[in-house]
């Protein structure tokens, strides 16, 4: 089944989105999403790193990794998986905690987002498309402004980068 955005109506006052082809099948992109010890190797912008992933890949499960600046500052995100279409769609929150707790406020830091990841074919590679829901136009503009685009564009490099790997190993 292809979500092809159906999920949620994309709102450019609050919502954000980047896409890119990466040269490698389906199977292996999202191999790399949903093993956490792949998932470390290029989850954040390098020079920082992800040295915790915990991951249940079910619907109220678990999604936590730490990021780490190279001074040793962690960000601890937490939510929850809310859908899981393997091999073409996986949707998270960070509004919620496991149980379908809610979350604590963000924050002046932080900001609570909704995320779907749609994995497609293309040719012989995968069309991977991120979206992110925000609850107002005041958090969409400070996601972008804390700089989505050159953040999640540089970590979907580092995906195609791992992946790759991945895919040179496998021959």
């Amino acid at each position: 089944m292809t979500r092809n955005r159906d999920w949620a109506e994309f709102n450019p006052e609050t919502d954000l989105t980047i896409e890119r082809r990466i040269d490698a099948p389906v199977e292996l992109v999202w191999s790399a999403w949903t093993d956490p010890e792949r998932l470390k190797q290029w989850w954040c912008p390098q020079p920082w790193s992800t040295p915790e992933v915990e991951m249940d890949l079910r619907p109220g499960g678990i999604f936590r990794t730490v990021m780490q600046s190279p001074e040793g500052d962690r960000h601890d995100n937490a939510g929850i998986f809310l859908a899981i279409e393997p091999r073409a769609w996986i949707a998270w929150t960070s509004a919620l905690r496991p149980g379908f707790r809610p979350a604590p406020d963000a924050g002046d830091s932080g900001l609570h987002m909704t995320a779907g990841i749609e994995f497609k074919p293309d040719g012989t590679g995968t069309h991977y498309s991120a979206t992110v829901l925000h609850p107002d136009a005041a958090s969409r503009k400070r996601h972008e402004a804390m700089g989505f685009h050159d953040g999640w564009g540089t970590v979907i490099d580092q995906l195609a980068a791992h992946v790759a790997t991945m895919k040179a190993g496998a021959q």
